[in-house]
């Protein structure tokens, strides 16, 4: 017997726990997923594209060719904050919804910017390779001690460049080591945060924080936003911490604010060329802790988006509006 299901092509990292919930009400296909950002016409998978109604996606590619082959599609969902890997006017030309996965990362990246934070004022990455390289020696048993010293968070200034879900997290994080926080977002009230936090303009940000986090979306408006004037403008002392988007802060300006100590070091997780090349001069400052892009590397990541991805399939198969839906214009054509 035909099932009366809708047809769901799962090609995403999905939890387990997510997919058995929906089985209920779709026809499941779950593939292993794929790292190589590969077309999904590329993927061998031609029959079950030819039948999906809908697909769930992160890194493969909905592209046109994809398209021409997923005949049946009514419906996509890509796993990410933005649809990056679907070819979204050729999907709202063929009238096909597109959902999003907003803040599926926005706990874990702001662990990671709070790690990278407590790791730079406290010195905690310097002191473990000190520690591991045979340097702590019984004749100077307190050395560790004159070597390392950092900063208590408590009663500091955070400033927070962005409040959307990371920075509002950031913040609630921060709140709780008892700084006090600054935010700055052109698009949010004056009073978004309450008493939590105090919105103002990116200079007084600048002037005002011991530590600046990086949270700003990355748009043509937002590349190059830290650049050395605003730098410049930072409070001698101050840290830079960024896992958001490395285009934001511009680096050279960056490096030259460190290596003169204007800028007391920094903790950044992203990087205009990634992989980071091995000679590449941030490497050479003792002040900077640097992870490699993992923000986001977190099952927990995995469980929230394909949650999302459930609801906007749901949403979609009851004939409603998704959430975070990338291309209204695709529900209505004649707009």
């Amino acid at each position: 017997m035909t099932s009366t299901r809708p047809r769901v092509l799962i090609t995403a990292a999905f939890d387990q726990g997510v997919a058995d919930e929906l089985a209920g009400e779709f026809d499941l296909t779950v593939t292993p997923p794929s790292a190589t950002g590969r077309s999904l016409a590329d993927a061998g998978l031609d029959h079950e594209l030819a039948e999906a109604e809908a697909i769930v996606c992160e890194l493969d590619r909905l592209d046109e060719r994809s398209l021409d082959i997923a005949a049946n599609l009514g419906f996509a969902v890509s796993c990410r904050a933005a649809p990056v890997n679907i070819d979204l006017d050729a999907c709202t030309r063929r009238g096909i919804p597109v959902a999003t996965t907003p803040g599926r990362n926005a706990d874990v990246t702001a662990d990671l910017t709070f790690s990278l934070l407590l790791s730079v004022l406290r010195n905690t990455s310097r002191a473990e390779a000190w520690l591991r390289s045979g340097a702590w020696r019984t004749d100077d048993v307190f050395e560790p001690y004159r070597a390392f010293r950092g900063l208590s968070l408590n009663g500091r200034t955070l400033g927070i460049l962005g409040g959307g879900a990371v920075g509002k997290r950031v913040l609630q994080r921060a709140r709780a080591f008892g700084m006090n926080v600054l935010v700055y977002d052109p698009y949010l009230p004056a009073d978004a945060f309450g008493d939590e936090a105090k919105i103002v303009p990116l200079e007084e940000l600048l002037a005002a924080s011991d530590v600046v986090t990086v949270h700003v979306p990355l748009a043509e408006s937002t590349v190059g936003l830290i650049g050395a004037k605003e730098i410049a403008a930072m409070r001698p002392g101050a840290y830079l911490i960024n896992a958001g988007r490395a285009a934001i802060v511009a680096e050279q300006p960056l490096i030259d604010a460190l290596r003169s100590g204007h800028l007391a070091g920094a903790g950044l997780d992203v990087f205009w060329t990634e992989p980071l090349p091995p000679d590449h001069p941030l490497l050479e400052l003792p002040t900077v802790t640097l992870t490699p892009h993992i923000g986001g590397a977190s099952d927990d990541v995995i469980v929230v988006h394909s949650r999302l991805a459930a609801d906007a399939l749901r949403a979609w198969h009851a004939g409603g509006q998704p959430a975070a839906l990338a291309n209204a214009a695709a529900l209505t054509p004649n707009a």
